[in-house]
């Protein structure tokens, strides 16, 4: 369990992330409305280099940002809950980028089978935890690093 205190806390937490990172690997972010998804989402784009503002692609439900290495891919799959339509998300999950997925559960058929999975889970205001679930040998290690640091 990863406590996060405040927005900065946060940051750090996608900036210890963000290095282990590399292409074609997929984060998935798990958490209520307001546990802080897309703020996380954003702090990972900025680490991996987006310039650009990082918003939530809730009516798009893809994005795609050029990082400084890698290509960061935000997918915010809300709007997809009694949906069972295939948006191409293996050319996603393929490409030379990472990819970092909101409201995955309701694009589960189409996941890979290896994942990071962050759940986020609201204390109060400002506090949050989150909580890390590794799927494949490459993000048991990830998961290692991030509970380690």
């Amino acid at each position: 369990m990863i406590r996060i205190k405040n927005i900065k806390d946060m940051q750090n937490f996608a900036e210890k992330l963000a290095p282990l990172l590399q292409a074609q690997d997929v984060i998935l972010l798990d958490g209520d409305l307001g546990a802080g998804k897309t703020t996380l989402s954003q702090f990972i784009g900025r680490a991996l280099g987006v310039k650009r503002t990082i918003n939530s692609p809730t009516f798009n439900i893809i994005k795609s940002y050029k990082g400084q290495n890698l290509t960061f891919h935000h997918m915010d799959c809300y709007r997809l809950e009694d949906s069972d339509e295939d948006l191409g998300f293996d050319e996603y999950f393929n490409d030379e980028a990472v990819t970092v997925i909101e409201w995955s559960q309701f694009i589960q058929a189409f996941l890979p089978e290896d994942y990071l999975r962050v759940s986020i889970k609201v204390k109060d205001e400002n506090e949050r935890e989150i909580e890390l679930s590794a799927h494949g040998e490459h993000y048991q290690s990830m998961k290692e690093a991030l509970e380690h640091v």
